[in-house]
């Protein structure tokens, strides 16, 4: 590689990312995609009703599809590291130099804040499991109400307001309902209810020091920890993980099939519901396909996450046989468990059930999968600890994902120089720090309740800008790079299938964006997705006086500051006006059930 004086750092400042993988230790990296399926399986149950199952399937299938156009690009570039939004940008250089960095920060921006949400939800399961808040029919709630029946009458102003909010309900179940909420409140440990400081974010949503705030930074600290030891131990370490996570979450999925336990109605009738977590079936009205669009919109965050695995291809020891192989297996994995478990949580817990609070928000659900296989209360226990070890899985792969893809947009002239080093373990650590202080922010917003979906609904903008850009890129790289080998190389149709799946890509954006109620999610996406442009200008421009570090070009198959010619003329300038006329059409056409 050249070396880093010719993109202006320091001599001896920088260090290299080490050749220590095999296709199967970046197989192991990307393990924890499968399950980020447990992030969002309860929101998605939510907005699009019994359409659930079906809204996984259709988006893991156009993941897997659009899989083979990240392959045939990443093995262009064996010296790259950062993944398909690396890899994919340098086919838009020629036409602008902003839209190249673009890719770059919007995978970065949708990958990140993994970190936070699985924190978010670690955090959840290790206060449930010190700090349980009671159940409203515990025995230490009646034993509650039997000392304090007497605080609460018939005629008291707030059993008033109870039957005023659930009309039909007898005097006396009321009472028994504001008294079950007193017991619950009384019982409650106070640090469920600590608060250091909470504030207002303008525009975005409340911030809150908790906890769960305290607790998540704890967690990615420990992650951290691990990762600094660079990329072989941290795929051994993910190796371990995986199989203690995957297996467990394989069978829960099969067992419901094979025992019969999957209820026919349940995944029959295929609708959306009358609104977001509604309950009820609906129609196929505009506001329908609205809740199911945004349902495939959130699940492309999820299912299309296993593109992961080609983040580490400077880090293989055979880049030219290993980076298909590794994108390819995990696609086949993803496949195997995004079509496997929501089948099953919706085949058995209905979609009645699947609205349970501990399922939307992530901390009951290995309750719900216990449930699934009927398991007594220690089995549950474990499957707590289970959960929790996943969303280790899922925060360490993307804590080394978008790590990298910092690393290499610094190296390749896009983002700050500061990212451009890597400790002697060949860790990328300073862009993992900027990883951890990105997430303490984030972690402040989703610890609040209201915060959790907005962070994955603004995050998903960026990766749908980044999906449509690099699935465009494919063609792109085939016109204009003609002459660089491909180890692997797509079938052609496929090239143009996936790029018509840009364009469907950004159907969802535009629609779906809304459904996660934030009405601005769309736009706040937008401003944070052109916050590199800045960045990058002084970068450039200030920093690297308008030239492009030497090994950059190199990796093009260009000399000096030459970008080329631009083969492909006005089509890739035409497909971003159509793309953005996509989105903004649909979200003005689709709108949510009044």
């Amino acid at each position: 590689m050249t070396d880093v004086v010719n993109a202006g750092i320091a001599a001896g400042t920088e260090g290299k990312l080490i050749r220590a993988l095999d296709w199967k230790g970046a197989f192991w990296v990307a393990a924890g995609v499968p399950p980020l399926v447990l992030f969002s399986i309860g929101g998605i149950a939510g907005t699009t009703g019994k359409l659930a199952f079906a809204v996984w399937i259709i988006s893991m299938v156009m993941g897997f599809l659009q899989s083979f156009t990240y392959a045939e690009i990443a093995g262009m570039f064996a010296n790259k590291s950062g993944g398909a939004s690396i890899y994919g940008a340098t086919a838009w250089l020629r036409y602008s130099k902003f839209i190249a960095p673009l890719s770059v920060w919007c995978n970065w921006f949708a990958w990140s804040p993994v970190l936070s949400l699985g924190c978010v939800i670690a955090a959840g399961y290790i206060l449930n499991a010190l700090f349980p808040i009671p159940a409203a029919d515990s025995q230490a709630v009646l034993d509650w109400i039997g000392a304090h029946a007497a605080s609460v009458t018939a005629d008291s102003p707030r059993v008033a307001e109870y039957i005023a909010a659930h009309a039909g309900t007898p005097p006396e179940d009321a009472v028994k309902a504001v008294l079950a909420a007193d017991g619950v409140a009384a019982l409650t440990p106070m640090i469920r209810n600590w608060s250091l400081v909470s504030f207002s974010i303008p525009f975005l949503a409340t911030a809150n020091i908790n906890a769960t705030f305290l607790i998540g930074g704890i967690l990615m600290l420990i992650i951290f920890a691990i990762q600094h030891r660079g990329i072989a131990g941290t795929a051994s370490v993910q190796k371990w993980l995986a199989m203690l996570v995957l297996i467990p979450l394989l069978i829960i999925g099969i067992y419901p099939i094979v025992s019969g336990h999957i209820v026919a109605s349940n995944v029959t009738g295929l609708v959306p519901p009358t609104a977001a977590y509604s309950g009820e079936d609906g129609t196929w009205s505009n506001g329908g396909w609205t809740l199911f669009l945004g349902g495939l919109y959130i699940a492309a965050w999820s299912t299309y996450g296993f593109e992961t695995a080609v983040c580490y291809t400077r880090e293989l020891k055979n880049p030219r046989t290993d980076t298909f192989k590794a994108i390819f297996y995990s696609g086949l994995v993803c496949c195997l468990f995004f079509f496997l478990v929501p089948f099953a949580f919706q085949g058995v817990l209905g979609h009645a059930g699947m609205l349970a609070p501990g399922i939307i928000d992530g901390t009951g659900v290995a309750e719900a999968l216990g449930g699934l296989i009927g398991a007594g209360r220690i089995v549950t226990q474990l499957l707590v600890v289970l959960m929790i070890l996943a969303l280790f899985l899922a925060i360490m792969t993307a804590m080394a994902g978008s790590s990298r893809t910092l690393y290499q947009g610094s190296k390749d002239g896009w983002l700050p120089k500061y990212l451009n080093h890597v400790n002697e373990n060949g860790a990328p650590t300073r862009a993992m720090w900027t990883d951890f202080a990105f997430n303490l922010f984030l972690l402040a917003i989703a610890s609040d309740v209201g915060g959790y979906f907005f962070v994955l609904a603004v995050s998903n903008v960026g990766y749908i800008i980044f999906n449509f850009l690099n699935l465009n890129s494919g063609w792109i790289h085939r016109i204009d790079s003609g002459h660089i080998e491909r180890p692997w190389k797509a079938p052609t149709w496929l090239i143009g299938l996936n790029t018509v799946l840009a364009f469907v890509n950004a159907l969802f954006l535009g629609a779906g964006a809304k459904v996660w109620g934030y009405s601005n999610a769309l736009w706040v996406g937008f401003i944070f997705a052109a916050l590199i442009l800045p960045v990058f200008a002084y970068r450039h421009y200030f920093q690297d006086r308008g030239r492009f570090p030497l090994e950059a070009m190199e990796d093009l198959g260009l000399s000096g500051q030459n970008l080329g010619v631009r083969k492909a003329g006005m089509l890739p300038y035409l497909a971003l006006g159509g793309g953005l006329a996509i989105v903004l059409f649909a979200n003005w056409f689709f709108q949510l059930p009044a």
